[in-house]
């Protein structure tokens, strides 16, 4: 299981990998979860947890957005841990409905997957109502749960698109970029790709050097700088 650490101690522990990542962080004997995966993850996702938990609390799972491939497992974890579930409020509604709007296509073949199937099979992507505990909807502190780390919306990808900003070193951002290519960060998928762009350039500005996605590997700060810079427009 491959992790992080940051100069002071936090750890970044990936527990699930793949179609979709999830990423657990732990402070001393306190645990946050981002993300959950699809279903089918489950059971990987669930064992990896409690490998690292063991007998300590999860504090509370936080959904960079509500698409289906980060948000299926979420009602599950919850019973489970019993823990406290943060999202942005303005996809407080989608998560609470079990609802998974598709983003629109950032290129040709996205664009036509969305337009001409996407919206006919649009049902196969809703997921199991999920409560809520907190709606952020600007910077949100984690010290109250133990944490040196803190919440900023990077909206783009999704309205609600959120990202956790750990130990000023670390950032673990949804799908505001995509980590498959080594040589671009652009997601196939977004609402608003100005917008989204606009929050590659919020998240430069956290002084963070490493960026964590939902899907793909690990981001350098340069190839974001690099990617920032060829495609913001202002």
């Amino acid at each position: 299981m491959k992790k992080w650490i940051t100069s002071h101690g936090l750890i970044i522990y990936q527990v699930l990998s793949g179609r979709s990542n999830s990423f657990l962080v732990s402070s001393n004997d306190k645990f946050f979860l981002i993300d959950t995966g699809r279903a089918s993850s489950w059971k990987k996702l669930s064992k990896n947890l409690d490998g690292i938990l063991g007998e300590n609390q999860l504090s509370c799972l936080i959904l960079t957005h509500t698409h289906f491939d980060h948000c299926e497992n979420a009602t599950k974890i919850k019973e489970k841990y019993n823990c406290k579930v943060i999202v942005h409020e303005c996809e407080a509604n989608y998560l609470k409905n079990g609802d998974s709007p598709l983003p629109k296509g950032t290129n040709i073949l996205t664009r036509f997957l969305i337009n001409f199937i996407g919206k006919r099979i649009q049902s196969r992507y809703n997921y199991d109502p999920v409560h809520l505990d907190i709606a952020v909807d600007e910077k949100f502190d984690l010290n109250k749960f133990g944490f040196q780390a803190y919440i900023i919306p990077t909206p783009g990808h999704s309205p609600g698109s959120i990202s956790l900003i750990i130990d000023d070193e670390l950032a673990i951002v949804g799908d505001a970029m995509f980590g498959v290519f080594k040589w671009s960060v652009y997601p196939p998928f977004a609402d608003d790709t100005q917008l989204m762009i606009q929050s590659w350039g919020k998240l430069l500005e956290t002084g963070c050097v490493t960026y964590l996605p939902g899907h793909g590997t690990e981001i350098s700060v340069n190839l974001l700088k690099k990617q920032y810079a060829k495609n913001n427009r202002n």
